[in-house]
């Protein structure tokens, strides 16, 4: 129940920053994105994905994106901040890297929140079994 209240308060705060409607996602899409990955809603202030891996990533920084996660199911080590190592631009304002000196390490679980500025490097650098979240991002200009 908990957890479900932190999800209610994330989204809503998301929503209402700059939305001139309401959204309203069905749980059966919902529900995919959580398995497959893929958006759930978005406007010029945020964004609302469903996601899913299976195993690790790449280092990513985004310029003008804040990242907030919040890990449904699984597990796995995340690594927030330090440098970038191997950086280069995948597109307009985002960098993928291949590691991170001088991060900190978080065991992410089921119900975890972490939120993660602009301009800060993060990596998913290992994924045990599976680990299944909603991203909200928030967009500056």
């Amino acid at each position: 129940m908990k957890s479900w209240l932190i999800l209610i308060v994330i989204l809503c705060a998301s929503i209402l920053m700059g939305a001139d409607a309401a959204a309203y996602i069905g749980h059966d899409k919902v529900a995919d994105a959580l398995a497959k990955g893929g958006p759930l809603a978005a406007t010029k202030e945020y964004t609302v994905s469903g996601a899913h891996r299976n195993a690790a990533g790449q280092v990513e920084m985004h310029e003008k994106e804040t990242d907030i996660l919040y890990v449904m199911d699984g597990e796995a080590t995340f690594v927030t901040g330090g440098t970038m190592v191997g950086g280069k631009m995948s597109k307009a304002g985002q960098w993928l890297g291949t590691d991170i000196t001088g991060g900190q390490t978080h065991h992410l679980t089921k119900g975890d929140v972490v939120t993660i500025p602009a301009g800060m490097p993060h990596w998913f650098k290992e994924v045990p079994k599976s680990v299944s979240y909603f991203v909200v991002k928030v967009l500056k200009e």
